[in-house]
């Protein structure tokens, strides 16, 4: 059933990538795909993700332009996601997993998009992050249709607005005190949409290993000499990882923790 999530990633990211480059150069997504270079429309079978790639040798088959290897690395990323995300999230005999499943992947899905438009323009696009976190909004209210509660903060909704709202209080403090040195905007209207998808406190983790990741990533650029001590990195990408692993490993990273205070 994973190999099933994960050809299904792979197509999705494919059409990921074409969001990524018609977000930017403002065209619609209901067209054909086609080349950056000479815009030649690409064949549908010039198209299989991961498999057309290799055969074409990263080349365009009517230019002969390189294809850059953000198009299979972005496939083969959200494939994995997707994979990851079902074996945690969707049981086949449980309907009731099917639409929780569907929307996960969905918002997701709009997080491989910042992930990556970050990456290539340190921008995070609002045209994707706000509908995502309507979606988000009206899917934990969804969650909690129902559902016996014995406090208001067991709740998807509520635990979702806790962790949104301090995310974003101390991201915001961070972009507005540092005028934007230690921290974009961006950023703090992101973490609004990560709060809402992993809730209280798992929004802590989540935290916690996107500024692990990023400064572990920054220490080896400077050791490399790739950058500097004040160089500005996009902290997105980090942001989202640190969701992506939360999402997929939470208990086992809290429970491995935890282990250490058994010895003591």
């Amino acid at each position: 059933m994973l190999i099933i999530f994960f050809i299904l990633g792979l197509i999705i990211g494919s059409f990921l990538n074409v969001v990524v480059y018609r977000i930017r150069t403002a065209e619609t997504i209901l067209g054909r795909s086609h080349c950056p270079q000479c815009k030649k429309t690409i064949r549908w079978y010039d198209n299989i993700p991961l498999l057309s790639f290799v055969l074409l040798r990263f080349k365009c088959r009517d230019c002969g332009e390189k294809i850059s290897w953000q198009y299979p690395l972005v496939e083969f990323l959200t494939g994995v996601v997707f994979a990851l995300i079902a074996s945690q999230y969707f049981v086949l005999e449980n309907f009731a997993t099917w639409p929780i499943t569907g929307v996960i992947l969905a918002l997701v899905s709009a997080l491989v998009v910042i992930f990556v438009y970050d990456i290539l323009y340190m921008e995070i696009p609002n045209i994707v992050l706000f509908p995502a976190i309507f979606l988000a909004l009206a899917f934990n209210f969804f969650l909690d249709w129902g559902g016996a509660f014995s406090s208001m903060w067991e709740r998807a909704f509520f635990s979702g607005l806790l962790a949104a709202a301090g995310a974003f209080i101390f991201f915001f403090s961070l972009s507005f005190f540092s005028k934007e040195k230690w921290m974009g905007m961006g950023d703090a209207y992101l973490v609004i949409l990560l709060g809402l998808i992993l809730g209280w406190p798992k929004i802590l983790l989540g935290l916690f290993l996107a500024f692990a990741i990023g400064a572990i990533y920054g220490i080896i650029l400077i050791v490399f000499k790739k950058k500097k001590m004040k160089s500005q990195l996009p902290f997105a990408p980090f942001l989202i990882a640190g969701t992506f692993i939360t999402l997929s490993y939470y208990e086992p990273i809290v429970n491995w923790y935890l282990s250490f205070f058994s010895f003591i």
